[in-house]
């Protein structure tokens, strides 16, 4: 985390050093003779606060001192699905994470691009253990508690959904989707019966798994429609990507690092991602493991042609274009149209 340092002496080094400052010596944030950091390219917001173990990029880039020695004076958010697309079109957010959420969003007229991949797999679906529920075409009727509709656990379900001939569009009827503040109240939801399913982020359905309360019907990492791809993105606001294509291949710098490190240290990620309450975390060898399960891309990986961000786009594409989700009648050119390329250095 990026402090303010005031010249207090050997005390006041020591102690800044203590607190792991990260800002020094970096090749964009540097501190002037009045002991001001200063920033390449100045303060921004960058939504961070959703409580998603998957969101470990963002947390790791933040406290390792990534953005900084990008040169971003960040502070992370809260924002909703809505509120993301509304800064990402104004260019007053420039990055966010995200799934193929965006897809028909973009078709809609939201000036975004995807311009990476961020992990695979995040999400379970989890039932009480006592449910009758066993496989995708026991969910025709049933009540789907969800975070918000248009998020991501909304959207995978709708397209696992709608690949078993199930319709995710809610006047069919076929399902309903609930959406609930807090991943917990889902949990509470589906115990007492108000709703049949809770479609969560991680750590949550692992966790409600491995008390024994309750049974996972869907994993995002291993479901055959979904294993070995990303699930979420990185997307730039198209605005910033035209007026400073600069700034974005500096945040994908930051973001890359960040995911070269987690690859690297899955333990000491998930300690910090703990530690600073990032996500709620009781079982940390459970986290480490679904850490480790992400396949966060590293540095390497890249470098030997490791990357299948444009593949994973066409894929998807296709997909939402198959059940009706995307109005386009050329998946591959949409596709194209989507996603950009952007030089790293």
């Amino acid at each position: 985390m990026i402090t303010r340092k005031k010249d207090f002496g050997i005390f006041a080094l020591f102690l800044a050093l203590a607190l792991g400052v990260t800002a020094c010596g970096s090749k964009n944030a540097s501190n002037t003779s009045e002991g001001t950091t200063q920033y390449k390219y100045g303060k921004i917001d960058i939504p961070g606060k959703d409580g998603a173990l998957c969101g470990a990029p963002i947390y790791i880039a933040y406290e390792k001192g990534f953005f900084a020695e990008e040169g971003f004076d960040v502070n992370l958010i809260s924002a909703d699905s809505e509120t993301r697309k509304i800064g990402l079109n104004n260019g007053t957010i420039p990055i966010v994470n995200g799934d193929f959420q965006f897809f028909p969003s973009i078709e809609e007229g939201v000036k975004v691009k995807v311009v990476d991949g961020l992990h695979n797999g995040c999400i379970k679906f989890v039932v009480p253990k006592d449910s009758p529920i066993k496989t995708v075409e026991d969910f025709k009727g049933k009540k789907i508690a969800i975070d918000e509709v248009g998020g991501t656990p909304h959207q995978v379900a709708s397209l696992w959904l709608e690949k078993a001939g199930i319709s995710a569009k809610p006047q069919d009827g076929d399902v309903t989707f609930l959406p609930y503040s807090d991943g917990n109240l889902e949990l509470e939801a589906a115990k007492s019966g108000e709703v049949d399913v809770a479609a969560l982020w991680d750590p949550l359905g692992s966790i409600a798994e491995k008390s024994g309360d309750y049974r996972v019907v869907f994993d995002l990492s291993t479901d055959p429609a979904f294993a070995g791809k990303y699930c979420c993105f990185l997307y730039a606001s198209s605005k910033v990507l035209d007026s400073e294509p600069e700034k974005i291949s500096a945040l994908l710098s930051a973001y890359r690092k960040a995911q070269n490190w987690i690859a690297e240290n899955p333990k000491e990620a998930v300690s910090i991602i703990s530690d600073k309450k990032y996500s709620a975390i009781d079982d940390k060898e459970l986290a480490e493991k679904l850490v480790v399960s992400y396949a966060y891309p590293t540095i390497k990986e890249r470098e030997s042609g490791g990357s299948h961000v444009a593949e994973d786009v066409k894929y998807f594409v296709t997909e939402l274009k198959n059940i009706g989700y995307l109005k386009t009648d050329d998946a591959d050119a949409f596709a194209d149209q989507i996603y950009q390329k952007v030089e790293v250095k």
